[in-house]
């Protein structure tokens, strides 16, 4: 028996094989490949096709031609129960060439919550390109809060720090604000010169939120080094982030909640991360960070074997 536990973010997606030696489960490869889009978007189903067959097939390796027995995608901008969500399901089928009953395309934040929390209740906070917060209490009751989407809400993800360092360095172009190095950074970056190359640049249609938020570790780096305007820049995104935390925890009515952080903008931005760390306390209180169970593919594996078992 093989199964299949995909991780697709806005930036890459991340593939994980594992096969059943008759006792246990035991993985057997990774791929990766290229990011996904909304999957309504314009060449949102190719693009997802795509880095399905690119993450699998680095996955299979050296046996391209195994026959997978199910597999499970979480992908960012899937709604449960939506017609958005049938028509993943039958797209990965079709990519897959595995029966519908076999495939499960669900939201990235529901595979990140089933590997972090396999078995007890907490809360996953996601800071990537995107963000989202979903959280379960032991009654098995869920709610998110946040993950609309860069062009909708996008506080507290590393596009948001991003965008807002671009306000920012326009601000200090047009003499709102004393010019400071950050500005100069943030434009080198884009190979900008001007502010005319970088009106420019925001409407090619190249730039997306992955290309805005690459500029987040410049802002932060000027956060760390004393800068107030940037500085204040990571309060807001992090104090954005710890409300949505903060929503979850009292709608699911969890005292004291286990937190578990994801995503590029709390793994590899220390700064940012403490700063969430913070105003979670300030926004809920007493909370306990804890390290994963497993990461997003172990949630999708997880999820898959289910599907293979329920099938046999």
């Amino acid at each position: 028996m093989l199964i299949a536990g995909f991780d697709a973010g806005q930036t890459s997606t991340r593939c994980r094989v594992s096969h059943w030696n008759g006792a246990s489960w035991i993985s057997s490869g990774e791929g990766s490949g290229p990011g996904v889009s909304h999957l309504a978007a314009p060449g949102g189903r190719e693009r997802f096709v795509h880095a399905i067959r690119c993450s699998a097939a680095e996955a299979l390796g050296s046996s391209p031609n195994s026959e997978l027995d199910a597999a499970v995608v979480g992908a960012s901008g899937i709604e449960k129960e939506t017609r958005l969500q049938a028509s993943a399901c039958q797209l990965l089928a079709e990519t897959l060439q595995l029966p519908l009953a076999r495939v499960n395309v669900t939201g990235d934040e529901c595979t990140a919550l089933r590997g972090a929390f396999p078995d007890r209740d907490g809360i996953v906070i996601i800071s990537g390109t995107g963000m989202i917060c979903l959280g379960r209490n032991v009654q098995g009751q869920e709610h998110r809060c946040g993950g609309w989407g860069w062009r909708l809400d996008g506080a507290g993800s590393t596009f948001d720090l991003g965008q807002q360092g671009l306000q920012l360095s326009v601000a200090m172009a047009d003499g709102r604000l004393p010019d400071h190095q950050l500005r100069l950074d943030l434009w080198n970056q884009l190979s900008c010169d001007t502010a005319e190359q970088v009106k420019a640049w925001v409407v090619q249609p190249d730039c997306d939120s992955a290309k805005i938020a690459a500029l987040a570790p410049t802002v932060v780096e000027w956060a760390v080094a004393g800068f107030a305007e940037a500085e204040a820049i990571v309060t807001r995104s992090a104090t954005a982030l710890a409300t949505c935390a903060g929503t979850v925890a009292r709608v699911l009515a969890m005292d004291h909640p286990q937190l578990v952080g994801h995503g590029g903008g709390l793994t590899h931005l220390h700064h940012f991360r403490q700063a969430v760390e913070r105003a979670v306390q300030q926004d809920i209180g007493e909370v306990r960070w804890v390290r994963a169970s497993g990461d997003a593919c172990h949630g999708a594996l997880t999820m898959a074997q289910e599907l293979s078992l329920k099938q046999r």
